[in-house]
């Protein structure tokens, strides 16, 4: 249901009541503090309902120095150390194709604790706060990062490292037609299979030490074809090489097609728009491949209709 409340408004949290009373989460994505000012912090939610699971997504935290500093997804992925590690063809950190903090960093551990908290409620019988961080949750994603630089001295560099463009096992090329290759044949056997697929020289199989000279060479042969035809070279080995797919592309994948991805479709105001897909079993989701949405404050609260 879709409901719509100013919450500054006179009596708004009396309105609220019936809901707060019945509700199992609350989610909320305000600075520390807003909630508790207007009345639905989570102690005055627990005193009306102590069930109830309360979920709070913030940028930095409920608590710590940075915890009232306005920002954004890109903030935090530079401030935790990831965007150091990207690199453009210049050496300037490169902007995220994705929202890393919002949904990675903040989504996603939103969700697996409010089934924890659940599962502990089954046990205790009464809810708790939650406290998402998204900046302290980007931590998870470089542990190889982390790894390297506390025990072996070994901090990563942008360009530099296995994983972000010193190796070239681990790689973008640039094709003839200005298109681009990745190719990741990490692993000895790929990296053998992948350099006589190339036809690289015999003095540049062995890269260790010199990482840059076979990385050049390298990218000096897959300028010289097109995409098409490093598709063709590389279809149906065993090679781990991919030419960069755009999202209509992606989306038009067979393997994607095959496994249903954008199969379901939500409907309103006679469109439709394939889901969004997301990371749930089919075995959790409704039957349904074709739904709806409510509208904004489509539905009345207190027998009025609630607007804001």
């Amino acid at each position: 249901r879709s409901l719509a409340i100013d919450l500054k408004a006179p009596g708004a949290v009396a309105r609220l009541r019936p809901l707060i009373e019945s509700a199992d989460i609350v989610v909320e994505q305000f600075r520390p503090g807003v909630m508790d000012r207007l009345g639905l912090g989570y102690d005055a939610l627990k005193a009306l309902n102590p069930r109830i699971v309360y979920c709070a997504i913030t940028g930095w935290g409920q608590t710590g120095p940075k915890a009232e500093i306005a920002a954004h997804d890109l903030n935090y992925v530079a401030e935790s150390g990831m965007l150091g590690l990207s690199a453009g063809s210049d050496g300037a950190p490169v902007v995220p194709a994705a929202l890393v903090a919002d949904i990675a960093g903040g989504t996603y551990p939103a969700v697996i604790n409010i089934l924890l908290a659940l599962r502990e409620r089954d046990r205790t019988g009464v809810g708790c706060k939650l406290d998402i961080a998204m900046a302290d949750n980007l931590f998870s994603f470089m542990y190889w990062a982390i790894g390297n630089g506390i025990a072996a001295n070994q901090w990563p560099t942008p360009g530099g490292d296995l994983v972000t463009g010193g190796s070239p096992r681990y790689n973008i090329y640039r094709t003839a037609d200005g298109r681009y290759l990745a190719a990741t044949p990490l692993e000895q056997k790929f990296w053998e299979t992948f350099c006589t697929l190339i036809e690289l020289g015999a003095e540049f199989r062995s890269d260790a030490g010199r990482e840059h000279a076979v990385r050049a060479e390298v990218a000096r042969i897959v300028a010289s074809r097109d995409a098409a035809h490093w598709q063709r070279t590389f279809a149906d080995q065993d090679v781990c090489c991919s030419i960069v797919a755009t999202m209509q592309e992606a989306m038009a994948d067979p393997h994607f097609a095959a496994r249903g991805v954008f199969d379901r479709k939500v409907t309103a105001d006679g469109r439709s728009t394939p889901a969004l897909p997301v990371p749930v079993d089919d075995r959790f989701r409704a039957t349904a491949f074709e739904a709806g949405y409510p509208e904004l404050g489509e539905y009345a609260l207190g027998g009025d209709q609630v607007e804001g």
